[in-house]
């Protein structure tokens, strides 16, 4: 009996787009679906309930974090991630595979697993694959990711100087003997082998289902050969990893628009850490059913609004005498608190400049709340593009997925990519 089951209800007739419903023990949710990340056991600053108004239904839980601080043992002795975090709604967990890839300065892989220095306390750390599946056993979440190899996705020789979160990465390709083809074989084959051993150890598959990972950077011949092998091992469902790790936008859209054919069509295709509207659509339209990203978050905390034209950057001195709401077509707490029992107008742009301007906490608050609103609202509007075959009213209704030039964000990105032909 599976830990989840997954019904595919809407096909486009345009494009490999669909529309499903996956259920687990703890609630269903609808597909294609955005989750908002939770990392250590809370979507910072905001409570669940508020969350929930969004439009949420499932939210991603980080294991490294997690077993860090609190303590998985911790966190299963209180009952589980679902009631330690107050989300009675469906989790996912991701498997730490990532923060191998993203703290490459203070960690060491080989074949066994992944050792890493404590971020809490700076003692040593041993993940393998064993161990992840027994993290995510005591956090409880509904999905669980296998333990992959996340390497860069291009060479990191190539990587921009403003990419400074992967300099660790820059760092290991500048050590004598490194060959980048070498280090994606490598990759695909531990990934393999791992999720091989993740799902001798899980031994919760009524209650949790194990998902996993295919890798192979930019290079298609390589995504193929590890579709081939991870999709063979017979899974809940199956995620494309190592995607937005160092390569641009119209990478991303290639290898997306490769990968997801190759993926069991019956069963849940999850696309990890990607999270522009453009690029949402795109993996959408190639055939993928549900995303993660901290944009909404992360960018909500630093003042950068999303709206359906492009982010705006609220500590700009343009917003400083801004009437408008951050935008007049959202229905989130802070375009329009009346709908949410709050009374009032709209916060204001020049309001919640002050409050950035101010370091006052309500400013992350609402901009959050409204960023993971919008991403629900274009999530609400794509399902109904795939249910009636709408493609062009979408972009008429957000221009932001068009392919025009985005605004840079935190980690350098620059020019988006174009919506495949409709």
């Amino acid at each position: 009996m599976s830990a989840i089951t997954f019904d595919i209800l809407h096909r486009s007739r345009m494009t490999a787009a669909r529309t499903g419903r996956v259920t687990t023990l703890h609630g269903s949710f609808e597909t294609p679906a955005f989750m908002p990340v939770g990392t250590q056991g809370t979507v910072k600053g905001l409570l669940p309930a508020l969350v929930r108004r969004t439009g949420s239904e499932i939210l991603l839980g980080n294991t490294y974090h997690l077993m860090l601080r609190p303590g998985s043992e911790l966190i299963g002795t209180l009952g589980g991630l679902h009631r330690f975090m107050g989300w009675p709604g469906p989790i996912l967990t991701d498997s730490g595979g990532y923060q191998a890839f993203s703290m490459a300065d203070i960690n060491a892989v080989d074949d066994e697993g992944v050792t890493f220095r404590s971020i809490v306390d700076g003692s040593a750390v041993w993940l393998t694959p064993k161990r992840a599946m027994a993290v995510q056993h005591q956090l409880g979440a509904d999905i669980i990711m296998a333990l992959d190899d996340c390497p860069p996705a291009v060479d990191p020789k190539l990587f921009s100087e403003t990419r400074k979160r992967l300099s660790g990465q820059a760092k290991r390709a500048q050590q004598r003997g490194y060959d980048h083809s070498e280090r994606l074989d490598e990759a695909n084959e531990r990934t393999v082998r791992w999720l091989e051993q993740c799902k001798a150890a899980h031994n919760r598959t009524e209650s949790q289902a194990l998902f996993g990972i295919i890798q192979g950077g930019a290079d298609l011949d390589r995504r193929t050969w590890s579709a081939q092998r991870i999709c063979a091992i017979d899974l809940p469902g199956y995620a494309i990893g190592g995607v937005a790790v160092g390569e641009g936008p119209e990478d991303i859209a290639r290898v997306v628009q490769h990968t997801a054919p190759l993926m069991p069509e019956e069963k849940p295709r999850y696309l990890m850490g990607v999270g522009y509207e453009r690029d949402l659509v795109t993996a959408v339209q190639a055939g993928v059913d549900m995303f993660d990203c901290v944009l909404p978050t992360r960018n909500g905390r630093n003042a950068n609004a999303f709206t359906p034209t492009g982010q705006i950057r609220l500590r700009n001195t343009a917003f400083a005498d801004d009437p408008r709401p951050i935008d007049e077509s959202c229905d989130c707490p802070a375009c329009r608190p009346s709908e949410h029992g709050w009374g009032g107008a709209a916060a204001s742009r020049a309001y919640l400049r002050h409050l950035f301007q101010s370091r006052e906490m309500l400013g992350p608050i609402l901009v959050s709340l409204h960023n993971i609103r919008h991403f629900q609202r274009l999530m609400l509007d794509i399902r109904c593009a795939i249910h009636d075959d709408t493609w062009s009213a979408l972009a008429d209704r957000w221009p932001v997925i068009r392919g025009v030039r985005r605004e840079s964000g935190p980690d350098g990105e620059g020019a988006g990519v174009r919506l495949a032909p409709t």
